[in-house]
């Protein structure tokens, strides 16, 4: 486990500066937004881009690999649209609901290229590509529908069209798979300026991870707060490791999808909460706790899969 514990640490160390570089009185508190949505419209779309056009999908269980992934997401997903009533008969609104649902579902695909980058070089980071390749997509469609039909904004199919087609993680992921697609690559100098800046998202995304968190939502985390923390980093990953074992994977492929469903939801809900009417004060509190949490919850998630996996990474 400590091998794992020490492939991690430097991630949640770049986390903990963007906490104090948050806190430093010499940086502009405006320059925060203007970055948050430079990762969201440019740069982590730029990432998603590059990895999925130029990632090598050969020798990897491509159709059962990506069925887990999709039938783990169905199986969260029905899981929290049932429990609405019972987060509505507690007092939840649907505002707070939208952001109990994309924080239970969403996964913080920095943190996991980032330590799968570590822990298993570039075959890591392809499953990692392949992964967000197939549940992006369909994880924005979900949440952009959640946060239309339960957020306080307009709601219209038009919005729902709007939204899903403006995306630009969903652009970003559809552009990289059809350049892998049509194998034509990418042209040269094109590549370059698109991977400078691709080269940049994984620390200013780790940073501005840090930069979102409210440490003192994690010294009182409440109901509302605790259980998307339990639902996304606990159960989530049983769901995924479960599926992959009955559909047969061990080795890598199960600890990547294991890694996957393992890490904190992702900073860019915050953004979609704040814009579509969700609630964003509770998306920030519920992001604080995932991401302290994780701390723990990944290194034992992926010892547990280790084991599972026949050993790997199990040692140490």
């Amino acid at each position: 486990m400590i091998p794992i514990f020490e492939s991690i640490l430097p991630i949640f160390l770049i986390v903990l500066l963007g906490v104090a570089l948050k806190r430093v009185p010499f940086i502009d508190q405006s320059v925060w937004p203007g970055l948050e949505t430079l990762g969201y419209y440019l740069f982590f779309p730029a990432l998603l881009f590059l990895t999925l056009a130029s990632a090598d999908f050969s020798g990897i269980e491509l159709g059962t690999v990506a069925l887990v992934s999709l039938i783990a997401v169905a199986v969260m997903t029905v899981l929290l649209v049932a429990l609405h009533p019972l987060a509505r008969a507690r007092g939840m609104s649907d505002s707070s609901y939208t952001s109990f649902f994309q924080t239970s579902s969403r996964w913080n695909a920095f943190i996991a290229l980032a330590i799968a980058e570590r822990l298993t070089g570039p075959s890591g980071l392809a499953l990692v590509a392949l992964v967000m390749a197939v549940i992006i997509i369909p994880l924005n469609f979900i949440n952009v529908v959640m946060m239309v039909w339960y957020g306080t904004g307009a709601r219209s199919m038009a919005t729902l069209v709007k939204r899903i087609a403006g995306n630009p993680l969903i652009l970003g992921a559809m552009a990289g798979i059809l350049v892998n697609a049509l194998s034509s690559g990418i042209y040269p100098p094109l590549e370059q300026a698109v991977d400078l800046i691709a080269r940049s998202s994984l620390g200013l995304g780790l940073l501005m991870v840090g930069a979102g968190l409210k440490l003192e939502d994690a010294l009182r985390p409440r109901a509302a707060v605790l259980a998307p923390t339990v639902l996304k980093l606990l159960v989530f990953p049983a769901i995924m490791i479960g599926l992959a074992l009955g559909f047969g994977l061990s080795g890598e492929p199960l600890l990547i999808l294991a890694l996957c469903a393992s890490v904190p939801t992702a900073m860019n809900g915050y953004l979609l909460a704040r814009q579509m009417g969700g609630d964003a004060p509770l998306y920030a509190a519920v992001t604080t706790v995932q991401t302290v949490a994780s701390f723990l919850t990944i290194p034992a998630v992926m010892w547990a899969a280790g084991v599972l996996a026949g050993g790997q990474l199990a040692g140490g």
